[in-house]
């Protein structure tokens, strides 16, 4: 009897070839617990859906037969299978090894290093300050920095695509060379977190402008206070880029002498499923409180940067059709978008929540359990947006995102 074969890991990237001449997928762990990138060619993605923990090689074998209308010898299929299980894109022994080894590698580091350098933006220091100049040059700068200003936000996609959020933001902090002074409290979005989680890390981190200490004093202090939804060294901060991407372009604005105090949002799940708020969570209501309590404390000593994005619209995110920025469906998003940061800027909480839990987040803004956070955090804070824009981050699909700042009224 054929044996039932183990399944293919959830939470793969799985990406549309980008070379026309060769039309398939490619298959990319976005936790790095392996490097490799798998090329599926198309007749083999019929294999991919088989590898569901409850499929066989004759199942497999089957499907590929009738996928090419040829047949497919059971040789091929254990090759196929094979390569997928040493790569460790399957839920087998070679995945966890790859992991627990991975995982003590970030335990045991003593920074947290520049893994989107030389990716996402420039990997020389040289190059980041030109391709940061060029950003800045193109957006009007401020007329000043006031001192009611506690915080801003900026994207984390992708620097280029959201060039001119990120000019917007932090043309904003480079204002102010006072601000070097404080400490920088840094909410990311955890994409790969586990729901109603925080992590944080000692680690300091590493950029092409140098490198920027954590304040392990408060980090300390939110461990002993937080609760159980902290994660204590979290090795999504390994591989996340929602805080690297704010780093550079802090450092960029106001030097590497700078404290931080990076923290990852994991997503509020459970609250988008129940429709009930994140703090009737327990664990959550005991970080919320905990935050809130070092920022009472800390004062003016803190300055906030959240690192969000907000809508993702279009086929590579589980939708029907294809989204243009700005164009088509993109307008009626572009609204939704307005009325949630309006709500949000006002500090009416129960209506941004009330308007996140419709459809359980039908826009999927993943910058919303940083919001979230810093807004019950620091209840005084009211909200601007300076510069809202799309993006087709492919042909198919497009992400919004904001830049604003927080302020005392």
């Amino acid at each position: 009897m054929s044996r039932v074969l183990p399944p293919l890991r959830r939470g793969l990237d799985v990406i549309p070839s980008p070379e026309n001449n060769r039309p398939g997928l490619l298959l990319r762990d976005p936790l790095r617990y392996t490097d490799k990138i798998l090329f599926i060619a198309p007749p083999w993605t019929a294999g991919l859906r088989c590898l569901d923990g409850e499929h066989t090689e004759l199942d497999i074998q089957e499907a590929l037969t009738r996928a090419t209308g040829t047949l497919v010898f059971s040789d091929a299929v254990r090759e196929f299978v094979g390569v997928l299980q040493e790569q460790g894109f399957l839920e087998t022994e070679e995945f966890y090894r790859l992991r627990e080894h991975k995982q003590a590698k970030f335990q045991e580091g003593s920074e947290r290093l520049p893994v989107h350098a030389g990716q996402a933006y420039p990997a020389s220091a040289s190059d980041v300050r030109n391709t940061f100049d060029g950003y800045f040059d193109a957006v009007a700068g401020p007329d000043g920095f006031s001192s009611s200003v506690l915080g801003v936000a900026a994207p984390h996609v992708s620097p280029d695509g959201g060039r001119n959020c990120y000019a917007a933001t932090y043309r904003r902090v480079a204002a102010s060379a006072a601000l070097a002074e404080r400490t920088f409290v840094l909410l990311g979005t955890s994409h790969f977190g586990a729901p109603e989680k925080f992590g944080l890390t000692r680690k300091p981190f590493v950029t092409p402008l140098g490198t920027l200490p954590v304040d392990v004093e408060l980090v300390d202090w939110l461990e002993q206070h937080g609760g159980e939804a902290i994660s204590r060294e979290d090795y999504c901060h390994a591989i996340e880029h929602s805080i690297e991407f704010q780093c550079v372009f802090l450092q960029y604005a106001l030097g590497s002498q700078l404290k931080i105090v990076p923290i990852l949002c994991g997503p509020f799940a459970k609250s988008l499923q129940t429709g009930r708020p994140p703090e009737t969570h327990a664990a959550v209501a005991r970080f919320f409180e905990a935050l809130k309590e070092l920022a009472q404390a800390q004062g003016d000593r803190l300055f906030w940067v959240l690192g969000i994005d907000l809508a993702h619209i279009g086929r590579r995110y589980g939708d029907t059709f294809a989204a243009v920025a700005d164009r088509g469906r993109m307008a009626a998003v572009a609204e939704q978008d307005r009325q949630r940061l309006e709500s949000l800027c006002d500090g009416d909480l129960s209506k941004f929540f009330e308007l996140l839990r419709t459809n359980e987040d039908e826009l999927k803004w993943c910058g919303y359990s940083a919001l979230y956070t810093f807004a019950r955090t620091v209840p005084r804070a009211r909200g601007r947006v300076l510069r809202y824009e799309q993006w087709n981050i492919d042909p198919q699909s497009v992400v919004s995102f904001a830049s604003l700042e927080f302020f005392v009224p």
